[in-house]
């Protein structure tokens, strides 16, 4: 019965089966770079955060949800018109420096937590500046940066960065 069965046939055969032990290797092995963090979940769920390193999976049950870099990121905030106490406009622009320190909590307490922080830094510099008169801006830029740190602090300890 074995001689009737086509050497191709055979072949076929082997070549799959090694395909899907290459698939299942390449599925169960992760390597995280430094200064990164991997989101893994499974069946759907959160089960860890993988930090750098060699780390083994289960296949087909885990898969890598998120990745987050944990290096301090410099993000944009773009320039925007704000009316000072005395009803001058002014443009105001920014660099908000954040990082991700609980992978966690930035994969699923906000969708997106880059767009939020920029909107919070923006939203908070226009309300600063609407207190202040023009002849105060410059004065008061380290008051400025602080009211606008805090805020975004205070924020972002719900979401993790």
């Amino acid at each position: 019965m074995l001689a009737a069965i086509n050497p191709v046939v055979i072949t076929i055969i082997l070549a799959g089966i090694l395909l899907l032990a290459l698939i299942i290797f390449f599925k169960t092995i992760r390597i995280v770079p430094q200064k990164m963090a991997f989101i893994i979940e499974r069946l759907g769920k959160y089960s860890t955060t993988l930090e750098a390193g060699f780390h083994i999976l289960v296949p087909f049950l885990d898969k890598v949800s998120y990745k987050h870099t944990l290096k301090e990121q410099a993000i944009d905030v773009p320039p925007q018109q704000c009316i000072t106490k005395d009803n001058i406009a002014v443009d105001v622009d920014g660099i908000l420096y954040m990082q991700v320190v609980d992978p966690k909590k930035a994969s699923y307490g906000i969708s997106n937590y880059q767009f939020a922080s920029t909107q919070l830094a923006q939203t908070t510099m226009r309300s600063v500046m609407g207190k202040l008169e023009l002849d105060k801006t410059f004065e008061e830029r380290e008051t400025i940066n602080s009211v606008i740190v805090d805020a975004v602090d205070k924020e972002h300890r719900i979401h993790g960065e």
